[in-house]
């Protein structure tokens, strides 16, 4: 077996589609010797913000000197990237080892791609003897099927409608799922929540017996500018790598974490774990800057909060719509409408594209959604050839795409090749 068969095998499994459910998981688990249970992890989930406080957490920790496991989803252009220790992604030939070892199981008992993905990482995490694994939920917490820890805390970023076909129509709907990842007596942080979220998530830390962090508490916001309170002190937060206020709330849910669960406070630790994050961990997409002159922006906002992140930034930098573009691809179940809204006034030229993946909306829907709210958009099936012309020929125009991560991929594979 060689990686492209592994990981066309790997890839055949999402015709299985979403399983929500621990039975399966379990099963495979089970059947690896569950390498979990000799995990000491944190545990994220959020609408918005998980993969980059999940970066934030795994960064400070290797500044510390630990030996970090990284687990988050989806990947840009590499399988690879899912699954990293101290921002090294995991080898071609322990994916292979992993996929010829347990081969006959899979066959039998057909694992979703996530369960297996999962059970993978655990596994690669247990055989490197990590000293944290930081791991990311795929969908929802309560039945995703990362939820079979006993982490060392449970944190979840924020709460926004979204996948309401299957975590539900309200905000406390939505936080009920989120919040199936509390264990008892483990503390729970949480982020930058609405109030009907917050109640929910209360109820189940009190239902756990488990603590609440509430960011907010620790927060201080002066003149601009963002501190936490550690102890008797307070820190500055500022993020270099990645952009924005947003991206300074999840750091200091990072730091809030770390320094409540295991003690530590070296306040230089902390910015350098901040500074140092994208190589640290290799995240991608966060108001991502690309091309000789930075003027085209990978953004993986794919979802209304997220697009009004996004635009809460932009607009600093770029508050006139002259000589702005846009590429946008978002999935079917997202509100594209909204999303167009908000994005419309800041744009001067919209295409619209898709992916090839099964819950992508196609370019032909997102523009019969903008016709119907008077929208010009122009359908663009090569959108990478509209990133290479703005890279080199139009250096002094911005280019922003948006609106799925999954389109960030496709095109960010295409300039590589």
């Amino acid at each position: 077996m060689n990686i492209d068969t592994a990981l066309e095998k790997i890839y055949s499994l999402k015709q299985f589609n979403v399983k929500l459910g621990l039975d399966n998981i379990t099963a495979l688990l089970n059947h690896i010797d569950n390498p979990q249970n000799s995990l000491k992890t944190f545990h994220v989930a959020g609408s918005n913000g998980k993969g980059s406080t999940c970066s934030f957490i795994a960064s400070i920790l290797q500044e510390y000197g630990y030996k970090v496991g990284l687990y988050t989803s989806p990947h840009l252009v590499r399988f690879n990237e899912r699954i990293r220790i101290n921002g090294i992604e995991i080898s071609d030939a322990d994916i292979i080892k992993f996929l010829e070892k347990n081969k006959t199981y899979i066959d039998k008992k057909t694992p979703t791609f996530f369960e297996i993905t999962t059970a993978l990482a655990f596994e690669y995490f247990k055989d490197n003897k990590v000293d944290y694994a930081i791991i990311e939920t795929g969908l929802g917490g309560r039945l995703d099927a990362t939820n079979v820890l006993n982490p060392l805390a449970s944190i979840i970023t924020s709460i926004s409608l979204e996948h309401t076909h299957i975590l539900g129509n309200t905000l406390e709907e939505i936080a009920f799922e989120k919040g199936g990842i509390i264990k008892d007596s483990v503390p729970v942080f949480v982020g930058d929540l609405a109030n009907e979220a917050v109640n929910k998530i209360s109820t189940i830390v009190k239902e756990r017996n488990s603590q609440l962090f509430n960011l907010s508490d620790s927060l201080i916001k002066k003149d601009g500018r963002l501190s936490l309170i550690i102890g008797s002190k307070q820190l500055e937060i500022s993020t270099k790598g990645l952009k924005g206020e947003h991206q300074n709330k999840n750091a200091a849910l990072a730091i809030k974490t770390i320094n409540t669960v295991l003690g530590l406070d070296n306040h230089k630790l902390f910015k350098n774990g901040l500074d140092n994050v994208l190589q640290n961990s290799g995240i991608q997409g966060r108001y991502e800057k690309y091309g000789p002159s930075e003027n085209i922006i990978f953004d993986a906002a794919h979802n209304l909060e997220g697009v009004q992140i996004f635009i809460n930034e932009f607009k600093k930098e770029n508050s006139s719509a002259k000589n702005n573009s846009l590429i946008f691809g978002a999935m079917k179940d997202k509100n594209i409408a909204k999303m167009l809204k908000l994005l419309n006034p800041y744009f001067n030229t919209i295409y619209v594209t898709s992916t090839n993946y099964e819950r992508a909306a196609t370019a032909e829907e997102i523009k019969n959604i903008a016709g119907q709210l008077h929208i010009n958009v122009d359908i663009e099936k090569s959108p990478h050839k509209v990133v290479e012309e703005f890279a080199t020929n139009k250096i002094n125009e911005c280019l922003v795409v948006i609106g799925s991560i999954y389109l960030l991929g496709d095109i960010k594979i295409k300039l590589s090749n």
